[in-house]
């Protein structure tokens, strides 16, 4: 295939990827991680719940947000089947599974790195599907 049509086919896929984002589609996959199926944010990094956060409510405010990133969602976010968008408390969106916000981990280098999970005694964990 020559190389242009290589490039535009490239360019047709990730519009095309834009536009099921914006039609209601998860804003995660699923990925095999060192601890089995879980929930991958865009670039593939793990995505965690903690167990202090009540359902639709974000408690990792913070020092906190520093080594647990939220999984930021637009304000024209929209929830879908299992996904929900929670407003966090300076305003602005995150990302909900089962009304569990979501978070990477700041020491995951990797994609699929899942060495948050357990962290804080357990109160981390690999969101799982």
């Amino acid at each position: 295939m020559p190389k242009n049509l290589v490039l535009l086919a490239g360019f047709l896929s990730l519009a095309m990827g834009g536009c099921a984002m914006a039609q209601g589609a998860a804003p995660a996959t699923v990925a095999t991680t060192a601890k089995g199926p879980a929930f991958v944010d865009a670039k593939g990094m793990s995505l965690y719940t903690f167990d202090k956060d009540s359902a639709g409510k974000s408690v990792c405010n913070g020092p906190c947000q520093g080594n647990w990133p939220a999984m930021m969602a637009t304000a024209s976010a929209t929830a879908s089947g299992g996904w929900s968008v929670i407003t966090r408390d300076d305003g602005s969106k995150q990302w909900a599974y089962k009304d569990k916000p979501l978070y990477t981990f700041a020491k995951d280098t990797m994609p699929a790195d899942s060495k948050g999970d357990g962290f804080l005694n357990g109160a981390w964990h690999l969101a799982k599907p």
